[in-house]
C-alpha cells in the first residue's frame, strides 16, 4: 500500500492501484439505507474506526481501480467527472483533480487501453468523457470502453431515466458515437486473469470484476454493495438499487460464497479493502490493515 490518495496491491501478478476522486466523510447512515438508523449502525462495533464513526455516519469513497494485467492498463469504474451538470450539489460542476492525480499515479489518460464499467450510475462514468470546445469527448482515446450490453439496452431505452442529469448523453452516448465501445456479455474475459461476473440487482446488467493470478484472487464488486455494513446487514438495499428482491439475492450469495475465503474484496465505495469473515457465522468485513 502507499499512502494519500493512492492505495496499490499485488494479486499475484497482477498490480491494482486505487485513485480516489472524493471522499472521506462520513454522512447520516439514513441517506444510503432507510433502515440504517443511528443505534443499529452503533451495534456493529467492528465498524469502528475504519468504516462508520462513534455517531454511527457512515464513512465512503469515490475512486477507481486501474488493473494492470500483463500488457493491459484496465480501469474501472470512472467516477463523476469534471464539469458536468449534476442534480445533486455536492457532485454539480466539479473541478477536481482526478486526471493529474491518475497520471501522478503513473496512468496518464493516454496510457490507458481499456475502460470498463460495472454498471451506468452517474459516479462510474464521469470520467469516460472530458469537456473541450464545448463538446464531450473521450477521455482515454487509446482505450476501448467496455459496457454490459444489458446494461446498455436498460439505460438506452425510453424508459430509463437518469436522477442526476443527462448521464447518458454527456458520458456514455459520445463513447458510442466516437466508435470506442464495446458492448460486452456479463461473463466476458478481459485478459487471462480479469473477468467479468454477473451481480444484477442493483442495476439490471451490474456486474463485478474477478482477478485470479498465481492462485491469488481479488474481486472488485462495483455498487453490489455500497458500504461493509451490508456484509452484515445483507438485506440492506441502497435508496439506488433498481430490483430490491434481485440485489438482496445477488448479495446473499456473494457474501456467503466468500466468507473466510482468502479472496480480496475491493468494492466501489468502501473506504478501505477487506475480506469478508464470519465468526460465530456471522458474517462482517475485515479490512485489510487489520
Amino acid at each position: 500500500m502507499s499512502a494519500g490518495k493512492f492505495l496499490t496491491w499485488r494479486v499475484g501478478d497482477v498490480n491494482i492501484t486505487r485513485v480516489a476522486e472524493m471522499g472521506g466523510d462520513p454522512f447520516p447512515s439514513t441517506f444510503m439505507f432507510p433502515a440504517a438508523t443511528t443505534e443499529l449502525v452503533q451495534r456493529h462495533a467492528w465498524l469502528r474506526p475504519h468504516f462508520a464513526h462513534e455517531d454511527g455516519r457512515l464513512i465512503g469513497s469515490i475512486h477507481s481501480f486501474v488493473i494492470e494485467s500483463g500488457k493491459r492498463r484496465i480501469i474501472v469504474d470512472t467516477c463523476i467527472g469534471n464539469d458536468k451538470p449534476r442534480a445533486r450539489k455536492v457532485w454539480n460542476l466539479l473541478q477536481g483533480p482526478f486526471l493529474a492525480d491518475l497520471s501522478l499515479a503513473g496512468f496518464p489518460a493516454q496510457s490507458i487501453d481499456m475502460v470498463l464499467c460495472t454498471h451506468l450510475h452517474v459516479d462510474h462514468v464521469g470520467w469516460n468523457t472530458r469537456l473541450v470546445d464545448g463538446k464531450w469527448v473521450p477521455t482515454f482515446p487509446d482505450a476501448r470502453y467496455l459496457f454490459g450490453r444489458k446494461e446498455w439496452e436498460h439505460w438506452s431505452s425510453a424508459q430509463a431515466e437518469h436522477r442526476d442529469g443527462d448521464v447518458m448523453g454527456d458520458s456514455v452516448r459520445p463513447i458510442i458515437d466516437a466508435g470506442l465501445a464495446e458492448l460486452v456479455d456479463m461473463d466476458h474475459a478481459l485478459t487471462a486473469e480479469v473477468r467479468l461476473e454477473p451481480t444484477p440487482g442493483h442495476t439490471p446488467g451490474h456486474v463485478s470484476v474477478h482477478i485470479a493470478s498465481r492462485g491469488e484472487e481479488a474481486i472488485i464488486t462495483g455498487d453490489m454493495m455500497h458500504r461493509p455494513i451490508q456484509v452484515a446487514e445483507t438485506d440492506w438495499n441502497s435508496r439506488f438499487c433498481s430490483d430490491g428482491p434481485l440485489a438482496r439475492k445477488t448479495r446473499r450469495a456473494f457474501v456467503e460464497k466468500h466468507a473466510d475465503a482468502d479472496v480480496t474484496i475491493l468494492a466501489a465505495h468502501f473506504p478501505v479493502p477487506g475480506r469478508i469473515v464470519a465468526p460465530g457465522g456471522k458474517a462482517r468485513f475485515l479490512p485489510l490493515a487489520s
